[in-house]
């Protein structure tokens, strides 16, 4: 009998490990395979999550599990993302040899993710979990998971690149999309609207929760990174497409449109920006959605600067 047991226990242990063993894990890249399995740590300042700041969650290269949400990430000033939790049974501790540190680890498949700090007071939590930005990927929050309190802005000035950028960093937005709006043709494409005169100007749609941010801080950030001073133009851009405008859709929108823009010009500052009743808005094509996200790259023809 206690052999028939024995012989039950070594058939399930061997049917875990199979499992184990069959678990579906990305390709890494050779940096990423230095940090993630070799348990080395990216330079500092360096991870494209350190100063990111969207709404979401975060998970493990490796292996797609979720283990960050967004809002337990904070600015601990250490060069690397910090979290001050985890999501429940997401991350094991594992105490270095040197008995000086704890290690992170996907309690999944224990990609190495950093390390975690007790005591330091950065929040109530008294935790820090200092992660490499090459050990997670981001799954944005999906406008179905916000409360329905969502609202939409709709900005253009300029190349709506750079203002998506911005918008896209905002906390508070929930998604910035890149489109063309304000012209009669219906789904214009990025040709169309560069060579056809159809009228559109390319704009953002801005989704946000007004809990958050509201729509007078969103429009503020809009005159801030970008020149509204300049006519059919942004920096290096030319043309009838690139004109600074508010396309407002309900009259609270319009007025405080209206009310930064007289702010602006009691500053002495020439506005060119146009406020213009809302109509279809079209998405552009998917090349041009995230593009220097995609591209890690930033802006070249939107700056921030402060004017309220």
């Amino acid at each position: 009998m206690k052999n028939l047991f024995l012989l039950i226990f070594l058939i399930l242990g061997f049917s875990s490990c199979s499992q184990k063993n069959d678990m579906k894990l990305n390709n890494l890249t050779k940096e990423e395979e230095r940090v993630i399995v070799n348990k080395g740590t990216e330079a500092p300042y360096s991870g494209e999550f350190y100063k990111f700041d969207n709404e979401g969650t975060y998970l493990c290269k490796r292996c797609d599990a979720p283990l960050y949400k967004s809002n337990d990430k904070f600015d601990a000033q250490c060069g690397w993302p910090s979290f001050d939790d985890e999501i429940n049974g997401a991350v094991k501790r594992i105490p270095d040899k040197d008995g000086q540190r704890t290690e992170i680890v996907c309690a999944n498949c224990n990609a190495h993710l950093g390390h975690v700090f007790l005591g330091e007071g950065f929040t109530d939590k008294n935790t820090r979990h200092c992660v490499n930005s090459i050990s997670l990927k981001f799954e944005p929050l999906k406008i179905s998971a916000i409360n329905q309190n969502t609202e939409t802005a709709i900005f253009a000035g300029g190349c709506f690149w750079g203002v998506e950028y911005y918008f896209q960093n905002k906390k508070g937005v929930v998604s910035a999309e890149s489109g063309y709006i304000g012209g009669n043709t219906e789904n214009p494409s990025y040709q169309d609207v560069c060579y056809n005169k159809t009228g559109h100007i390319e704009a953002v749609k801005v989704t946000f929760n007004p809990l958050i941010v509201s729509y007078e801080e969103l429009a503020k950030l809009f005159f801030e990174i970008h020149d509204p001073t300049q006519t059919n133009r942004q920096g290096p851009d030319i043309g009838v497409q690139y004109q600074s405008a508010i396309f407002y859709q309900n009259n609270n929108q319009k007025e405080i449109a209206q009310m930064l823009i007289k702010q602006l010009e009691t500053k002495g500052l020439k506005i060119s920006t146009q406020i213009i009743k809302a109509n279809t808005f079209w998405q552009a094509e998917d090349y041009h959605q995230d593009y220097y996200f995609k591209n890690g790259k930033k802006p070249y023809c939107h700056f921030y600067t402060k004017r309220f």
